[in-house]
């Protein structure tokens, strides 16, 4: 198993994470529940954990990555960007969210307040997150960088033109 493999392991938790979290949190909210919020702020605080793990697996897996074939330095340069910004963001959200779980603990007044102060961090993590997990899927995934469709019908009409001449 090499930082690529682990890479993938992991860079998936911190996004489906801050969308089920979001979720949750917005059912805690809505239905005035504690302990449903104290189950969102957990799921950020894991989320934001594998955010770390999958940080740190992020160079190495860009090492092999860039020797791959129709890999370019710049469709990863553009993830990780884009990664370090989401990165940020996930780690407010887990301090955020582990004030927020303390707080509804102890029952302080400050507890709903931090509960929207962790909505509004988490609605900008999950708009992240779509661009973070679209720019490394777009790594191998050549199929769904913007434009494939129109590579795909050029190469087929060509396929199709040299077919003919034979």
């Amino acid at each position: 198993m090499n930082e690529a493999h682990l890479h993938l392991l992991v860079n998936h938790f911190p996004i489906i994470g801050s969308i089920f979290g979001l979720g949750i949190l917005l059912a805690g909210i809505f239905l005035k529940n504690n302990s449903v919020k104290n189950t969102a702020y957990i799921v950020f605080i894991v989320a934001s954990v594998f955010t770390i793990a999958s940080m740190a697996t992020g160079e190495g897996a860009e090492e092999i990555a860039e020797s791959l074939p129709n890999v370019g330095h710049d469709i990863i340069h553009e993830h990780e960007e884009i990664a370090e910004k989401f990165a940020i963001v996930m780690y407010l959200l887990g301090i955020t969210s582990l004030l927020g779980l303390f707080l509804n603990i102890k029952e302080h007044a400050k507890a709903k307040f931090m509960a929207f102060a962790v909505l509004i961090i988490a609605i900008v993590s999950v708009t992240l997150s779509k661009s973070v997990g679209t720019t490394g899927g777009e790594i191998r995934h050549t199929e769904i960088r913007e434009g494939a469709q129109n590579q795909t019908t050029t190469e087929n009409h060509s396929e199709e033109g040299s077919e003919e001449n034979h």
